[in-house]
């Protein structure tokens, strides 16, 4: 009798084809949850929300998705504790189902608080998929973390830029039950097929204690990190979902021409942050940093300031490439300065980090609800001025606890 692998490395290298292909079943997963979490910005016009003022119950339905995926933070890792992760990925692919066909139930007119809910289920339905996603690619991560994280990353893009195009060219084809159901055939088809599929053995993985929490607390780079993390997703989430609504208010855009525009916006970040690999072995960071901070408040100015497509365009184009840039460079960071980091998991303060993206479209909310919809494009314009700032500190940081190490 062979012995068995001693590892989950080792079990994973006993096939090679079979964990090529497993690992290529995970990376879909990514697929699947981008095209849920940007599904609420590409939405929002088939509901008719360009055509009212109900600022804050758009709000309200951003709340309920970042209630939904901050709920799997708990819920993920407890799930994967008592089952594996086909199991864990199929429950979540079925539940993003549900949520679909509940919205198509309950689709306007229908009462919004209901939308609330099923949006709060996809929330759930994406961070189940988002924690179980991370534990399947775990061996893949060690060997290669960049190349993994940038796989994922670039599924995940690809599934928001589908999410925008699919809406966008079905808007005056289907009503938007039929739209919905359509949708609700995707995930359903993935659970189908994670049912039947094979994933990489998992690397064991703990999570942070509360000692080490309290130590990061106590880290100046480890909180500048978290700051910076919570503007940067808040900044792109924040253009994701009110970006449509906000075009048909400022220049009089039809619903369709502004999710196709939600599109490219999705497409130059995917676009933008393949480039940035390949930029930044050959370009210094801090000529990249300054370009892509400026670039991303340049284009906000711009959105805000233009009553025309055209200026639309340059400043969607500009947005999307300051962003693309401003990410790659801060996981480079992080992953120098912190090894134990894993950008999977809501460990510790990165939690905290990752809220930003989704309860800043909820607070825009009420923002543009007092002060006017202008105010969807200034808070990822200060955002951005934040981030910049907190990019140099980290880096100056960084330079003086380095200097305070060496020896006297």
């Amino acid at each position: 009798m062979q012995p068995l692998p001693a590892s989950p490395a080792e079990h994973n290298q006993a096939n090679p084809a079979v964990y090529t292909r497993a690992g290529r079943n995970a990376l879909t997963v990514f697929f699947l949850s981008g095209l849920m979490m940007s599904f609420p910005g590409a939405i929002l016009p088939a509901w008719g929300y360009h055509l009212r003022d109900d600022f804050t119950v758009v709000g309200h339905y951003f709340l309920a998705m970042a209630i939904g995926t901050l709920l799997s933070v708990k819920a993920g890792p407890a799930l994967l504790v008592r089952k594996d992760v086909r199991t864990v990925l199929t429950w979540a692919a079925g539940l993003a189902c549900f949520s679909f066909i509940w919205l198509a139930v309950f689709s306007p007119p229908s009462f919004w608080g209901w939308r609330m809910a099923g949006l709060l289920f996809m929330g759930l339905g994406a961070g189940l998929l988002n924690s179980a996603a991370f534990q399947s690619i775990s061996s893949f991560y060690e060997r290669d973390p960049a190349a993994t994280v940038n796989l994922a990353g670039a599924m995940f893009g690809l599934g928001c830029l589908t999410s925008a195009l699919l809406i966008s060219t079905t808007f005056y084809i289907y009503t938007v039950r039929s739209l919905l159901i359509l949708m609700a055939m995707i995930p359903g088809f993935a659970a189908a097929l994670y049912w039947r599929s094979r994933f990489p053995v998992p690397v064991a993985h703990s999570d942070q204690g509360w000692r080490q929490v309290w130590a990061d607390v106590k880290s100046p780079g480890a909180v500048m990190f978290t700051l910076l993390l919570f503007f940067q997703f808040g900044n792109e989430w924040t253009i994701a979902g009110w970006l449509p609504i906000f075009l048909v208010h400022r220049i009089g855009a039809s619903p369709d021409s502004t999710l196709f525009m939600l599109a490219a916006f999705w497409l130059s970040l995917l676009v933008g942050r393949t480039m940035a690999q390949a930029l930044l072995p050959r370009v210094g960071h801090g000529k990249l940093l300054l370009a892509s901070a400026a670039s991303a408040v340049l284009g906000c100015t711009i959105l805000i300031a233009t009553n025309n497509r055209f200026g639309a365009w340059i400043g969607l184009l500009l947005v999307g490439g300051g962003f693309a840039m401003i990410y790659p460079l801060v996981v480079e960071k992080i992953g120098h300065r912190f090894p134990n980091y894993h950008p999977g998991f809501f460990n510790g303060l990165f939690s905290f980090g990752n809220t930003g993206g989704l309860l800043a479209p909820w607070l825009v909310g009420y923002l543009t609800h007092y002060f006017g919809i202008w105010t969807a494009m200034a808070v990822p314009m200060m955002g951005s001025f934040m981030v910049f700032l907190l990019v140099l500190l980290v880096w100056l940081e960084a330079i003086l606890t380095a200097s305070s190490k060496k020896p006297a």
